[in-house]
């Protein structure tokens, strides 16, 4: 008897390389704020928000390629515009004290 699968399986998301890389960013973003930004400076939440929203993205994608690879890839691109704006983030505190890349 043939066995038939409507749903795909879900990915591991742990294992994926690229949520690897994001949650090390969302630690050393974490430390990174920590050590070299004053409490109360908005732009810690915004940099730990960013990091964080792109892990959760990964897994929330993840998840709904189960039924959907239509919002799979739309999550996935949340992410990815995390990321983005995190990057821009780090590059206007490198800017904005002289600092080069």
């Amino acid at each position: 008897m043939t066995e038939y699968h409507f749903l795909r399986k879900a990915a591991n998301w742990q294992a994926l390389h690229f949520y690897q890389k994001a949650e090390t960013l969302y630690q050393l973003t974490y430390a990174f704020q920590k050590r070299f930004l004053q409490k109360g400076d908005r732009t810690i939440d915004q940099m730990v928000q960013a990091a964080r929203s792109c892990t959760q993205n990964i897994i929330e994608g993840s998840e709904a390629g189960v039924t959907s690879t239509e919002t799979e890839v739309k999550l996935m691109n949340v992410a990815r515009a995390s990321l983005q704006e995190l990057q821009h983030d780090y590059e206007q505190y490198l800017s904005t004290r002289h600092l080069q890349q």
